[in-house]
Order: C-alpha cells, then sequence, then structure tokens
C-alpha cells in the first residue's frame, strides 16, 4: 500500500514541531519519495543521527508503506 506524501509531512512535523519539510514523489507511485527536513532538533547530531529520527517518526512504515525515501537533512541557517 502506497504512502501519501501529506502523511509524511504530517508524520515528520508531529515528531518536529518546528521542522520545514518539502517531500517529493520522484515517481509518481507514492513509493519512491525525497524528502527535505530542516529542524533545530538536528542541532549537534550527526547526518546518520537525523536520518534516524526522521525515520523514527515514520513510525515503522519505512520500508512498508514507503518503499524508498532519498532522505536529506540539515539545521536552520
Amino acid at each position: 500500500m502506497a504512502m501519501d506524501a501529506g502523511e509524511i509531512e504530517r508524520l515528520i512535523k508531529e515528531a518536529f514541531p518546528d521542522a520545514k519539510v518539502t517531500i517529493e514523489d520522484l515517481a509518481g507511485d507514492g513509493d519512491h519519495y525525497a524528502a527535505h527536513v530542516i529542524s533545530e532538533a538536528f542541532k549537534g547530531k550527526s547526518r546518520v543521527q537525523q536520518h534516524q529520527m526522521v525515520y523514527k517518526a515514520l513510525q515503522g512504515r519505512m520500508g512498508n508503506q514507503l518503499h524508498a525515501l532519498a532522505l536529506q537533512t540539515g539545521i536552520p541557517a
């Protein structure tokens, strides 16, 4: 079952209320997305830790409803 871009954004914003989130459906199939997430919560965290935080926010949907996610994370400039 495919996942809606709005649902991905909602889950991320629930975990990181200050986040600026951009979601792009890469293949038009609801299974392959790119996400760009900027949040103060990532301050002091490695890129791997930042990505793990986003995956946790997706509540186990990664690999199930969400097949692929090209993820870029960072802190506000």
